[in-house]
């Protein structure tokens, strides 16, 4: 595709002039009314070394209102973010609705650079181009805008331009001895970049290939380009407004005929002596273990999820009692604050993903999504729906990379809940616990059992599975959790 681009394509100056003017005044319109909307706009810069892409970059940002956009420079990754899953250090970087973000290079330098140097397997390229698709995916139907911009040279005008820019003593910095290695490697660059194209084109983010040996066509080109995503991202903001506030929201199950919770058995008893010892030496076994993980840099993320009053903080606090503090973290999850709503729902969570070798352990998750925000109407029937399927990818994202998912749903009946709520009430030191939240979610138990339901049968997977703790006898949990976590890390190293 890219050896049959016409790259002879020029526009002389009084043209360019006159439409840059009219389109820039355009683009300054659009940020405007996207930001009164709410929409997240994403704009990509690929292409060859020596095209452009910083000239270019500059002459698109200099219209648009400089509070409402932010210039990142993808380098290498570095010492912090490859201790982390590749796509992390793009997800935490992704625009608040209304706000622009421009990469100049970006995820896709894992199927250009890494691929050309032979640093993935073609089984890692294929994840890497699942997992990249994913993502897009998902910030899309999350209704950003994803512009994507490959400028593209000759193998003669890049070696031209980089002579240039060594002659000249105050640039020639700029071109370092990777650059001259990868103009080499021209050929190969190009396979790679052909296939990348192929792979990662799509009707939600598709590939605007930029003939850039002429400024002036490119920065028109890039204009224009960028000026049709937004008006048609901004034309879909505004039917998808119209469409929500006709749509009544739907907490309704889909018809899966599962049913797990009933045939959880949940008459288990210890007794306190045989607990303690138990408890000590399976601590002081996790405590080891923890050590282990550090020295080989493996991730941990242990997922609490269950009903009120099922024993999530007392199983935290035994699971992490003999730890070294410095190894883990402990994420409460609440509602949503104002930034986190400004984001994709899983923006949050990727903002506390354990880097290799430490514990991250959230009290309740991104599944809230497909229970309270689901059963409490907080998001629409579509957005929880197709909530099982990111949740899935991200967790695969994860795994991959190496870390070691522990999820659990603790499991009471009714009666000892009420139990416990009633002993909350009566007992100072417990009152605070109690909240009138938490009697209203009691009367909704069945609402609540079914998303439970779905979310078991959904999301547990071969490599990330739920474990069903069996919670009506504290100190049986609390054992189970720990063994699981235990096992799992165990079975990692």
């Amino acid at each position: 595709m890219l050896e049959s681009i016409d790259l002879s394509r020029v526009v002389e100056k009084p043209e360019y002039k006159q439409a840059k003017d009219a389109l820039g005044i355009r683009i300054a319109s659009l940020q405007r009314q996207l930001k009164e909307h709410g929409v997240p706009v994403v704009v990509v810069f690929e292409g060859w070394d020596a095209a452009g892409k910083g000239t270019l970059i500059n002459r698109l940002i200099m219209p648009l209102d400089p509070r409402g956009f932010t210039v990142h420079s993808t380098l290498a990754p570095s010492e912090e973010e490859r201790l982390r899953p590749f796509l992390w250090r793009f997800w935490t970087k992704i625009p608040a609705r209304g706000r622009i973000a421009i990469f100049d290079r970006s995820w896709y330098r894992r199927l250009l650079n890494e691929r050309v140097d032979g640093e993935l397997s073609e089984k890692e390229v294929s994840a890497a181009q699942r997992d990249i698709v994913s993502f897009e995916r998902q910030l899309a139907d999350d209704g950003c805008v994803i512009i994507k911009l490959f400028l593209h040279i000759s193998k003669k005008t890049q070696k031209k331009r980089f002579e240039k820019l060594r002659r000249n003593p105050s640039t020639a910095w700029r071109v370092t001895d990777e650059d001259l290695k990868r103009q080499k490697q021209y050929d190969d660059y190009l396979g790679a970049a052909e296939a990348m194209l192929a792979a990662t084109d799509s009707d939600i983010a598709p590939w605007t290939i930029v003939e850039a040996e002429d400024r002036r066509f490119a920065s028109l080109k890039i204009f224009r380009a960028v000026i049709g995503a937004l008006e048609r991202g901004l034309e879909r903001a505004e039917q998808e407004s119209d469409a929500a506030a006709e749509e009544a929201p739907s907490a309704n199950a889909d018809d899966l005929n599962v049913s797990i919770l009933s045939g959880i058995d949940l008459g288990q008893e210890l007794e306190r002596e045989d607990y303690r010892k138990r408890l000590k030496k399976q601590q002081e076994r996790l405590r080891e273990l923890e050590h282990e993980i550090y020295v080989q840099r493996t991730p941990v993320v242990i997922v609490y999820e269950g009903w009120d009053a099922a024993g999530k903080g007392g199983n935290i606090r035994r699971l992490t009692e003999e730890l070294d503090p410095r190894g883990y973290e402990v994420v409460p999850v609440a509602a949503p604050n104002d930034v986190e709503k400004a984001h994709h729902y899983l923006w949050r969570f990727w903002n506390e993903l354990p880097k290799a070798g430490h514990i991250t352990i959230f009290d309740r998750s991104w599944y809230g999504r497909v229970m309270v925000e689901r059963v409490e109407g907080f998001c629409t029937r579509e957005e929880w729906q197709r909530a099982y399927r990111e949740i899935n990818e991200m967790e695969q994202h994860w795994t991959e990379f190496g870390t070691v998912m522990c999820k659990f749903w603790l499991q009471i009946d009714q009666d000892e809940q009420l139990r416990r709520f009633k002993e909350r009430e009566r007992l100072e030191h417990k009152r605070w616990k109690i909240t009138d939240e938490d009697w209203r979610n009691r009367k909704q138990w069945d609402a609540y059992n079914a998303a439970v339901e779905e979310m078991l049968a959904r999301t547990s997977t071969p490599y990330a599975p739920w474990t069903i703790v069996e919670s009506n006898c504290k100190w049986h949990a609390r054992l189970k959790a720990l063994g699981c976590v235990i096992d799992a890390i165990e079975r990692a190293l």
